[in-house]
């Protein structure tokens, strides 16, 4: 291999990364990896900056693995951890984490890999369909599903602006082309007038 990333997560600005670092890297001097350090200390639940720019990193092929501490500290939803890794692999890109004993880079690793996909494909589908058989018994009882009308839904709603930018989109069209006819005989055409 040659360089890795190791990658590190705190949920919180109280904690610290030095634990989980230490860990990482202990490991990689041990196996004899160069490595750079990316450490995500201020992240809200939807934005981790850290992790995109070493997402971006891996995808242009500057590291040829990545190693976590835990697989909770790359990702915060098994989907979201599918996802990543399987993006990864597909691109040669390692993804190893310590303390789950975790190596996909192996063949037991891939396989351990594609069990978890399994699972959570599973977990997806089973979700999926206690969804729909909620709302079959919803619809059995009577209940009208969807967005409840507003005083708009009620209102015949204005085309005239719509009408005339398509008209306007087709007249340059056929300008392009060579055509040329006024634009009433475009908004005459229109079928939504």
């Amino acid at each position: 291999m040659s360089k890795i990333a190791l990658y590190c997560r705190v949920s919180t600005s109280d904690q610290t990364c030095e634990n989980q670092l230490l860990r990482l890297v202990e490991w990689a001097n041990h196996n004899g990896y160069t490595y750079d350090i990316f450490t995500e200390t201020e992240s809200t639940r939807k934005t981790r900056p850290v992790k995109q720019e070493l997402m971006n990193k891996l995808r242009k092929n500057e590291y040829s693995a990545v190693a976590v501490f835990k697989l909770d500290r790359w990702a915060r939803s098994s989907t979201e951890l599918i996802l990543d890794v399987t993006e990864l692999t597909k691109k040669g890109i390692g993804f190893i984490s310590l303390s789950d004993n975790l190596n996909f880079t192996t063949a037991a690793g891939k396989l351990q890999f594609h069990i978890l996909s399994a699972f959570a494909e599973f977990e997806r589908e089973l979700i999926r369909e206690r969804t729909l058989e909620g709302l079959r018994r919803t619809r059995e009882q009577g209940t009208k599903l969807g967005r409840p009308k507003g005083a708009k839904d009620n209102k015949k709603r204005k085309r005239s602006g719509y009408i005339l930018r398509e008209a306007n989109k087709r007249q340059k069209i056929d300008q392009q082309g060579g055509n040329y006819a006024p634009i009433e005989e475009y908004i005459r055409q229109s079928p939504l007038k």
